[in-house]
């Protein structure tokens, strides 16, 4: 794999870069295992400039992968979230221009046993206890930003892959299910447990479920709260490749390896299944500003949990 500091913008550029893609597009609950990477600078790439995110260009399979490498909470700070839009922003710039040949595009995570936990949970409890509507829907809105993008692969003829070497839960699973492929070690579990403190998640994920299960399933995992293991998805069809711990990666080589000399044809099989029930970005929005809604008539013992939560999530990452 290649780390070219060539390909890296100034801090300044992105920030530059974030105006325009930051605007709206147009058309315990278990806890994950484990400990953070506690922030391995050493043979940390310098692709794109990012805090949060490790990128790595590997020329030889034409696949730009990232790491989500969290320096708090292993969720989606607005950090997190804004360091995902500058990936995009500046993959899709450097792509335009030639400069990266992408056929493949790879989430992952550095943090041990631990995809994404979703939402912030702390951000929650305090906009709820403050009766700020507006700061939930403006982290929302950040939040369906990076959804909505990630549903159409930043407008690139790519084929995403997610890589779940651990939990996703929450909105790490909601993000999860915009790629085009999902890959899980059989350590990893998924589910939205919102419905035990109180929410729902607001964020893509009945959207997206109804389109791949069915509302009546959907609706069935989302009100349940049930986390599920990685067989389980893929049982259901959502998980597509599982494989043992520890093989993750060598899993999403072997994939592009096997599916590159049909890069073109599949690309056109997952534009096809956009184009045929397509995910509109007005449809995000809506849900996402009836959550923020619904989320102020949270009550007391329910915020009392999320900072539990949150502070579980915290010491996940000391």
């Amino acid at each position: 794999m290649i780390d070219s500091g060539r390909f890296s913008p100034t801090r300044h550029d992105a920030e530059d870069a974030s105006e325009e893609h930051f605007a709206a597009a147009d058309d315990l609950p278990p806890l994950a295992r484990g400990k953070p990477a506690g922030g391995e600078e050493t043979g940390r790439s310098a692709l794109f400039d990012l805090g949060q995110i490790d990128v790595r260009w590997d020329a030889d399979a034409a696949t730009l992968w990232a790491y989500m490498a969290p320096t708090h909470r292993p969720n989606f700070s607005m950090t997190m979230l804004r360091d995902v839009q500058y990936w995009y922003a500046e993959s899709k710039r450097l792509f335009d221009a030639g400069v990266l040949p992408i056929k493949y595009m790879v989430a992952a995570s550095h943090f041990p046993g631990v995809f994404n936990l979703g939402g912030d949970l702390e951000l929650f409890a305090g906009c709820i206890e403050r009766g700020d509507l507006p700061g939930l829907v403006q982290y929302g809105h950040a939040c369906i930003d990076v959804v909505h993008r990630t549903w159409r692969n930043a407008d690139m003829p790519v084929i995403s892959v997610a890589l779940a070497q651990g939990d996703a839960l929450g909105g790490g699973f909601e993000a999860l299910l915009c790629f085009d492929v999902v890959i899980a070690e059989r350590s990893a579990r998924f589910g939205l447990p919102e419905m035990l403190f109180g929410l729902f998640p607001g964020m893509g994920a009945y959207s997206i479920l109804s389109r791949k299960l069915g509302r009546l399933a959907a609706e069935r995992m989302i009100l349940s709260g049930k986390v599920y293991s990685a067989e389980e998805m893929y049982d259901m069809g959502i998980v597509h490749r599982l494989v043992d711990d520890g093989e993750g990666e060598q899993a999403v080589r072997d994939y592009v390896t096997e599916n590159r000399p049909h890069h073109a044809g599949h690309v056109g099989v997952f534009e096809a299944g956009r184009r045929v029930d397509p995910l509109h970005y007005d449809e995000l929005k809506d849900i996402v500003e009836n959550w923020a809604a619904s989320a102020l008539k949270t009550d007391l013992r329910d915020i009392r949990m999320m900072r539990r939560l949150a502070s579980a999530q915290t010491r996940l990452g000391r």
